[in-house]
């Protein structure tokens, strides 16, 4: 992985995501897990699933959801980050996470994690904030380890056969339950 400079993280801006997002949204998701460009940064899928991570209609879906938000992060009114953030009772559901790949390893997605844990937490006052992670991503669930969330053991299956979720290149793909208690 190659060493970014830390960004200031002062200057990201947080709102909540438009219909007129849609577009700039799901090239910023696909780029960070899919494909070639997905490479610059360290959190690609692109080894275990091929094809798409998202579309218009999920990203649509989660700006329209009661209990849901769609967060969009900008630095300088440029679209550098995202991440999803469901109600689900007493703990928050944290996913669609996104770091524009260049901007990966600089400090941005350390930033938009504690700010979503803090939405979380005063939007809904949860004490938990939850999210799955393919259990083969070892780099990927160790960072989220250092900030705090826990493994669980509790696994769910991949949904083989749903492209709208990408193409396994190999059978053994699941998630785990990862888990944060949140200071009130």
């Amino acid at each position: 992985m190659a060493t970014v400079p830390q960004q200031d993280p002062a200057r990201l801006t947080f709102r909540d995501a438009v219909e007129a997002d849609v577009p700039a949204l799901v090239e910023l998701i696909e780029s960070a897990y899919r494909g070639d460009s997905s490479r610059a940064g360290w959190t690609t899928e692109a080894d275990l699933l091929e094809g798409q991570r998202t579309d218009p209609d999920g990203v649509r879906q989660v700006i329209r959801a009661s209990g849901s938000r769609l967060v969009v992060v900008e630095r300088d009114e440029e679209l550098t980050a995202c991440c999803q953030l469901e109600h689900r009772g007493e703990a928050a559901y944290f996913g669609m996470f996104a770091v524009r790949p260049g901007l990966q390893g600089g400090g941005v997605g350390r930033q938009v994690l504690v700010e979503a844990e803090r939405i979380a937490r005063e939007s809904w006052g949860v004490r938990e904030m939850h999210m799955t992670v393919i259990a083969q991503r070892e780099e990927l669930i160790a960072w989220y380890e250092r900030r705090g969330y826990r493994r669980t053991g509790t696994m769910a299956p991949f949904p083989y056969g749903d492209e709208r979720f990408g193409v396994p290149q190999r059978d053994d793909l699941r998630f785990e339950l990862l888990v944060k208690n949140l200071p009130q």
